[in-house]
């Protein structure tokens, strides 16, 4: 009688690595995508064990499943419920199973898998995404002991490798091209359209660089008012923004709405007000905020996060010998935590 097929453990998903911006923000999840498609996972036949990692630079399943066969039907799940070419997906998709899946997240969390090599975020990012699944019971034993070391390992990569000294963050990148477009930042007027974590560091950037007169509008006046207060900066209705474009030079978009927020029209509009002076936008949202096409008009000067993330490039072969080094200790904790996940299967509280 042959011995059971053992269940595998896998990641699959698509990040900055393979899938361009214009594409990621296809695949990305909502709020409201996210619970409807996690309601289909969990009648997925072989699915035993899932998590999903969802961010502006990726979107990500793992998960633990009685067969590749199981992985495959995710997949298929997954772009017909995104409206999205299988082929395509399958051309640009990330895909690892058992140990080496194990090796994905532990560089995805350390953040030596991210378009800015070493940043904070992400950590924090993959906690929350093990917490969300945690609380829809998604998670067993496997993907337990997975993340939990997973984060314990994390850290200590950050603590010995020094990969997070010298970090690019995208913050840093965007108030260093205002630098060179307007000079002296102290009378740039700026506009944040979004109140979340990511606008908020960017503003604190801008305020380290001598900038003054910031202006947050958010879809709910309250949080705005909030990080308003937090920065000593103004408050503005979310409905005003659009009318006062015209008045700032710099505009920071990370809201998360599902669709284009800053059309061409409003910019061509503001424009008009303003020929002679520039207006930048930074775009850090995914869906992206701001038309692409912003880029057409004079004057106008328009980066993402791809851009963004392209500009930081220059600076990673300094840290080249960091990387190496942190890598080498995420496979050799990669390969402890598979060893362990081994050697407890066949127990009655494990698959």
């Amino acid at each position: 009688m042959s011995e059971p097929i053992p269940p595998t453990l896998f990641t699959l998903g698509a990040s900055h690595h393979t899938t361009p911006i214009e594409l990621r923000e296809k695949l990305a999840l909502t709020a409201d995508k996210m619970n409807a498609f996690c309601e289909r996972l969990s009648q997925l036949t072989g699915l035993r064990e899932y998590a999903v990692l969802n961010t502006c630079n990726r979107v990500e399943f793992y998960g633990l499943a009685d067969s590749t066969a199981t992985v495959d039907n995710l997949q298929r799940e997954f772009c017909a419920f995104q409206g999205f070419s299988e082929a395509e997906f399958h051309a640009i998709r990330q895909h690892a199973l058992n140990r080496d899946a194990i090796q994905h997240l532990l560089e995805v969390s350390s953040g030596l898998d991210s378009q800015m090599l070493g940043e904070t975020e992400i950590l924090g990012q993959v906690k929350e995404a093990y917490a969300a699944a945690q609380t829809r019971h998604s998670t067993g034993p496997v993907l337990n002991r997975v993340f939990q070391k997973n984060f314990q390992y994390a850290k200590h990569v950050r603590t010995h490798t020094a990969i997070t000294e010298g970090q690019i963050s995208v913050a840093n990148v965007a108030v260093d091209l205002a630098t060179k477009i307007f000079g002296d930042l102290a009378e740039a007027r700026i506009l944040l359209l979004g109140a979340g974590e990511i606008g908020d560091k960017t503003a604190k950037a801008f305020q380290s660089r001598g900038a003054k007169a910031l202006t947050v509008a958010s879809r709910r006046l309250e949080r705005a008012q909030e990080l308003a207060t937090t920065l000593g900066a103004t408050a503005l209705p979310f409905e005003q923004w659009s009318s006062s474009l015209a008045d700032f030079d710099i505009v920071v978009c990370s809201t998360a709405a599902p669709q284009t927020v800053v059309t061409s029209q409003a910019i061509q509009t503001a424009m008009k007000k303003r020929p002679a002076r520039p207006l930048f936008l930074i775009d850090l949202a995914l869906p992206r905020d701001v038309d692409p096409s912003a880029v057409e008009k004079e004057n106008v000067f328009l980066y993402n996060l791809d851009d963004l993330a392209k500009i930081a490039d220059e600076n990673l072969a300094a840290r080249t010998a960091k990387v190496a080094r942190a890598r080498e200790i995420l496979i050799e904790k990669a390969n402890s935590i598979w060893e362990q996940i081994n050697n407890n299967r066949g127990r009655a509280d494990y698959p």
